[in-house]
């Protein structure tokens, strides 16, 4: 195992080298003068245009301004945005970063159980009318246009009903007098509802122990009380009302991603549960008298995860990138929204940082992918 982690690392370096190489001098191609797309006043005088562009190392071959750039990059400097002179880019990342984390994570982690579960039993129940509707519905969902399809979520729930805010991170008339700023709120929601989670998991692994007629029990209470936690810990908070106005922006956007990505899920789910059901080894657990549950959670529905846990891990990278077009929907200040804004201006540091941190995740979901394997699969060993 240690061997293949220490291949796959090495493998990963090579891998970023590349990708940083290749990404840094396609975006520096690009014609025009990046000091004249810069959001200078225009009455500023030629000399101190070209002491900013000395400044930013733009008067530099772009092959010293590469491996400069990488160099600063292992020692955790990604430079400062042209666009918003003289930020960093790694405090850009840090603030815009967990927003699209959070927005992402939940809705695939939502859409993952809830279609992999409905998945296995529309596969082990094949036949009837619910999995008629199920499918038509499912085909529907993934097929979908998403910028439409956000569109209409935001006409319904926040035109129509008027349930949720149609976009955005906050109410700014809510932060007016406000002690503290909107990012210290969203990490301790962040941190808390991660805590509940925690909590609520480890309470599902131990229920596994009980007798089967206490399961059901034990997993509702281990997802009540932690939720209910949360809840009152928000509710008896100085900073409840702010908690709240982010929490309702956040809804909607979950509740599009969620939609979209559970058809996905649910899809695969079902063709490989139908695969798998066919295999000898589903048949010999059946001749030796397994109960039928069994058979269906422990036998096939773990062999038809594998797919599954593939688009699972691939799709949180990924989410980063296609984040522009939901983020952009909701007007969602997230990295996709500020990577399609530094693109816009080819601001360069900014375009860099964030495609390098979407390079990076890609490679540690294929690591993860490949050690979820082992776990999943028995046929599979690394040495």
């Amino acid at each position: 195992m240690w061997r293949f982690l220490g291949q796959r690392f090495l493998q990963m370096v090579i891998t970023l080298f590349l990708f940083q190489a290749a990404t840094y001098f396609l975006i520096d191609a690009q014609p025009g003068d990046i000091a004249d797309l810069l959001t200078l006043d225009p009455n500023i005088p030629p000399n101190e245009r070209e002491r900013l562009r000395a400044e930013l190392g733009l008067d530099r071959p772009p092959v010293e301004r590469f491996f400069k750039y990488i160099g600063n990059f292992y020692r955790g400097d990604l430079g400062v945005s042209f666009q918003e002179y003289p930020k960093p880019v790694i405090d850009i990342i840090e603030e815009r970063l967990p927003r699209t984390l959070v927005l992402f994570l939940s809705a695939n982690l939502v859409s993952f159980w809830v279609g992999f579960v409905s998945g296995k039993i529309l596969a082990w129940r094949r036949g009837g009318w619910i999995e008629y509707t199920s499918t038509i519905a499912g085909v529907t969902l993934y097929t979908v246009f998403l910028p439409w399809f956000g569109l209409m979520m935001i006409w319904l729930f926040a035109v129509t009903l008027d349930l949720f805010p149609a976009g955005k991170f906050l109410s700014p008339i809510n932060w007016l007098t406000a002690p503290v700023n909107a990012n210290y709120i969203f990490i301790r929601m962040t941190i808390s509802a991660f805590i509940a989670l925690l909590i609520a998991f480890i309470g599902t692994l131990l229920s596994n122990r009980l007798e089967p007629r206490h399961r059901l029990g034990a997993r509702l209470v281990s997802f009540i009380v932690p939720l209910a936690g949360l809840v009152y810990y928000w509710q008896t908070s100085e900073f409840g009302a702010l908690a709240w106005d982010i929490t309702s922006h956040l809804i909607l956007p979950i509740l599009t991603l969620t939609l979209y990505a559970y058809a996905g899920t649910m899809l695969i789910t079902r063709t490989s549960m139908l695969e798998t059901l066919r295999e000898d080894f589903i048949f010999t657990a059946r001749a030796k008298g397994l109960p039928e549950k069994v058979v269906r959670d422990k036998h096939a529905a773990r062999t038809a995860l594998l797919p599954v846990w593939t688009g699972l891990i691939f799709s949180l990278p990924a989410a980063l990138g296609g984040g522009i077009i939901t983020e952009t929907i909701f007007s969602w200040p997230g990295i996709g929204l500020a990577y399609l804004q530094a693109a816009v201006v080819e601001d360069i540091p900014v375009v860099m940082g964030i495609l390098t941190i979407i390079g990076i995740l890609t490679l540690i979901s294929h690591l993860i992918a490949d050690i979820g394997y082992a776990f999943l699969d028995p046929r599979i060993r690394y040495h």
